[in-house]
């Protein structure tokens, strides 16, 4: 099941990118010629590339510290309130967690909409435009990822805390700890598993954003700046017919997603060894 639904669309893939396979190819009208690495060469010559690279990296970096931020500060709250309130967050962020992205990411764009929206009447903004600034865009954009990704981490690093024993966070409370220090030297040691999880998955997920980016920002935002990775390749292999640009594209992607996963294992076991 895995070789059919991954393994072999990675391989088709892999192949498109070494190809000449255009609007041409698809169409059946002339056949297909190896091109090899010349896709590659021409995608990191292009300085384009490079540029929508690191707003990626820099974006996806923001997203993942803030949806681990949000959630784990809400997962520790949940902890501290009665039944009831811990029943209408878990709800609110459930409901969050199940709206589809592009319900969402449309939601978002009404409030914070220049003329009819709430947001700039209670911030006293007027008619300001959030998405039409490259820096207000992808803050916006990324108020919307975090909003739809912080339950999955709040519920499941939830559900790890609960598995802590009380009697530790007892001992550590009577020793004088503050509540920054259990998190720290307590809960965040012995639910790490959990924080691996929730961190690759909020890496992979963030990094590879799609629809909030074309939805909020109308394809890549006013003279494409606010492209992301998925966005590029997107505009390049349907928006441009250049299937092999976009297939480079995926590969580049796909190898770096499983770069930073394997660093990222590799130093916790280190850690874990260590202590």
């Amino acid at each position: 099941m895995l070789g059919g639904l991954l393994v072999y669309p990675i391989y088709q893939l892999g192949l498109i990118s070494l190809l000449e396979y255009t609007q041409a190819q698809v169409s059946g009208g002339e056949p297909t010629t190896f091109q090899g690495f010349a896709n590659y060469a021409e995608l990191f010559a292009d300085p384009e590339f490079w540029r929508v690279l690191l707003a990626t990296v820099v974006f996806a970096a923001a997203c993942v510290v803030s949806t681990l931020a949000v959630g784990c500060a809400l997962a520790v709250l949940l902890t501290r309130v009665r039944a009831l309130p811990r029943l209408a967050l878990m709800l609110a962020a459930l409901g969050a967690w199940a709206t589809p992205a592009i319900t969402g990411s449309t939601v978002w764009l009404l409030l914070f909409d220049p003329d009819f929206g709430p947001v700039n009447r209670i911030l006293g903004l007027g008619d300001h435009s959030w998405t039409y600034g490259r820096y207000s865009a992808f803050f916006l954009v990324l108020l919307e990822v975090v909003w739809c990704s912080f339950p999955f981490v709040m519920v499941t690093v939830y559900a790890g805390i609960r598995s802590v024993p009380s009697e530790v966070l007892e001992a550590a409370a009577l020793d004088g700890a503050s509540q920054w220090r259990i998190w720290r030297s307590v809960l965040a040691p012995m639910i790490r598993p959990i924080l691996v999880v929730v961190t690759i998955q909020s890496v992979i997920w963030d990094f590879k954003v799609f629809t909030q980016i074309y939805v909020m920002t109308n394809g890549g935002g006013i003279a494409r700046q606010n492209l992301v990775l998925n966005v590029y390749a997107y505009q390049k292999a349907f928006a441009s017919a250049q299937y092999s640009l976009g297939s480079a594209i995926g590969v580049v992607m796909l190898l770096i997603l499983l770069a930073v996963t394997l660093v990222y294992l590799r130093l916790l076991r280190r850690q874990g060894e260590e202590l």
